[in-house]
């Protein structure tokens, strides 16, 4: 049987995962960093390396970190009673917010890699062969030891509505700064980081730090009102900051009744470093900031009895929005639109993610577009 060298090793290993780090390397290898150097310095010499994670501009992904998990759906088949038993129908299905968005966007024929961390189980390998299947791009994925996948289980009326929801989500804490530390290459390689609120605080104020220093653009999805406590207050180097009023009233302390409430809170947010706001207002609408005011675009008529689902509806907006970012559209009022179409079609669907979306359903072609 034939030998095969460290270094041989170690170009099989660079040649499955671009974006490994020579920690990662070392570790996989038994060898010590300073080897691994030396080996990666042969390889380039040889030519049979020009530099790790090379991407050209054209490939460059929008990259989403956060959560990816086995969602549980329960609906009631009648009027949903508190403290009995009520007869329901259970399905379960792929979720997470960043995980959401990551399909949204390979739908909508976008380059996009998802940054997560997945449980060593038969759950986080059906996460991770659905993903690649649809197109995202899984390099970079931590798998911990003994953890187990995340999992969200949601209770719906027998309209579709979300009564209640539970998440085991003690995994994400794993998505440290070291973590993120190591897949700086996959980071500075994005064409936009879409980040949700997940990861723990001290995570997110890194991936801050990166985006004022000049790395790729920010995008922070809030995930529910405890998790608003992960935001950071100094919020510099933030390109959009995408929430519901919920979640925008427990970050300013108070309850926002009015238009009025609203716009003071964005512009609070804005004072703190964000450039732009999104405010989603569930069924009703959103609001978005503009240069200076706050701007209402109503959301898209669904009769009720089309509703199926609204389970993925805001991360059908969100990654629509982001979509419309990443093709070099700044019009936050055509992004938001787009997005508003893309729940609308989600709330029609069985599915956490519609399979009907793509980039066509949109009345507005970006500039990319009509080129």
């Amino acid at each position: 049987m034939v030998q095969v060298s460290k270094k041989e090793q170690l170009y099989r290993l660079i040649r499955s995962n671009p974006f490994i780090s020579q920690q990662e390397l070392a570790d996989a290898l038994g060898l010590s960093r300073s080897a691994v150097a030396g080996h990666v310095a042969g390889l380039i010499r040889e030519r049979r390396l020009m530099g790790r994670a090379y991407v050209l501009p054209d490939d460059r992904a929008v990259l989403c970190i956060g959560a990816a998990n086995l969602d549980r759906k329960l609906r009631t088949l009648e009027p949903l009673r508190m403290a009995t038993s009520n007869p329901a129908t259970a399905a379960e299905t792929y979720g997470g917010v960043a995980r959401n968005i990551a399909e949204n966007l390979a739908r909508l024929g976008s380059p996009c890699a998802l940054l997560t961390a997945l449980g060593d189980d038969s759950s986080g390998q059906t996460l991770r062969t659905h993903a690649e299947a649809g197109g995202i791009d899984m390099t970079g994925t931590l798998v911990p030891a003994g953890a187990s996948t995340g999992t969200y289980t949601a209770v719906l009326d027998a309209g579709g509505e979300m009564v209640l929801a539970l998440a085991d989500m003690a995994i994400y804490e794993q998505l440290t700064p070291a973590w993120l530390e190591s897949r700086q290459p996959q980071r500075n390689a994005a064409s936009l980081i879409v980040a949700d609120l997940n990861l723990p605080h001290a995570s997110i104020a890194l991936l801050l730090a990166d985006a004022q220093r000049g790395g790729a653009p920010l995008a922070l999805v809030a995930v529910s009102q405890p998790k608003m406590a992960r935001l950071p207050r100094d919020l510099r180097g933030l390109r959009l900051l995408i929430l519901n009023r919920g979640e925008l009233e427990t970050r300013a302390g108070r309850a926002l009744p009015t238009e009025s409430a609203v716009r003071d809170a964005c512009r609070a947010l804005q004072a703190d470093g964000a450039q732009d706001v999104i405010v989603t207002c569930g069924a009703a609408g959103v609001y978005h900031t503009v240069p200076g005011d706050l701007q209402w675009l109503p959301a898209h008529e669904v009769a009720e009895a089309a509703v199926v689902d609204v389970t993925g509806a805001g991360d059908a907006f969100s990654a629509a929005v982001c979509w419309s970012l990443a093709q070099g559209d700044c019009d936050l009022s055509r992004a938001c639109g787009r997005g508003l179409e893309a729940a609308a079609l989600t709330l029609q669907s069985p599915y956490t993610v519609s399979p009907a979306l793509n980039a066509t359903i949109f009345s507005a072609p970006s500039p990319t577009d009509q080129e």
